[in-house]
């Protein structure tokens, strides 16, 4: 008997990707901050442990749970060196035209001989909707729509937009508890969300060649 293939869209737990908000296909939603780096190694002993139990205070007065993730990769040189190539063609002054060809040759036995990495950290903030009418347990509704106490259902958009209020509330507090620890927050849009996903599925693509 043959053995069916499933889509590659059937291990992707994501339903879709709405105002920058992740609805799985359970019915959770995921909202993701990106945030800065801080090296607590650069700061003196005191600092380092005002700085850890400062952090510690800041987990423990969340009464929600909290997702974080670091996205660690080997920076890629090649549009940088790509730039430097268009120069080197543009370039009329002789000299400048050797210093250029000098610089790129080191720029690129730098990265061969040097494992460079780039790092990119997020926090992942969730979210369900308290199911109504359920067995207990908080559950998002898989299309989301709901029912109100008076067991009337909801639309769709005002069930997102009550949920994506209570995301936006964490995501303040989320803010908030990093801003004191002198780190920056952003909150990344659909599209930001799409090119992370999109990078996270599709590895290999930062090794494909780049057309000039």
């Amino acid at each position: 008997m043959p053995i069916k293939s499933k889509a590659t869209q059937d291990f992707v737990p994501i339903k879709e990707i709405r105002d920058g908000i992740v609805i799985l296909k359970d019915g959770g939603l995921r909202l993701i901050l990106m945030v800065s780096s801080l090296n607590i190694a650069l700061k003196a002993e005191d600092e380092q442990v005002a700085l850890i139990m400062q952090f510690q205070n800041f987990l423990n007065s969340l009464d929600f749970s909290i997702q974080i993730f670091i996205q660690s990769r080997q920076f890629d040189i090649r549009p940088y060196v790509a730039l430097l190539e268009n120069r080197l063609h543009e370039q009329m002054n002789d000299l400048l035209k050797i210093q250029t060809k000098e610089y790129m040759d080191f720029i690129k036995n730098l990265t061969e001989t040097t494992n460079i990495m780039t790092k990119n950290f997020f926090i992942v903030v969730p979210y369900a909707a308290p199911s109504l009418g359920g067995k207990g347990g908080m559950k998002f509704p898989a299309n989301l729509r709901g029912k109100d106490a008076a067991g009337e259902k909801r639309d769709a958009a005002e069930v997102f937009e009550e949920s994506k209020t209570q995301l936006d509330q964490r995501a303040s507090v989320v803010a908030q508890g990093m801003s004191r620890l002198g780190i920056r927050v952003v909150q990344l849009g659909t599209e930001e969300v799409i090119e992370l996903f999109y990078k996270l599925f599709n590895p290999g693509e930062s090794e494909k060649p780049i057309k000039l």
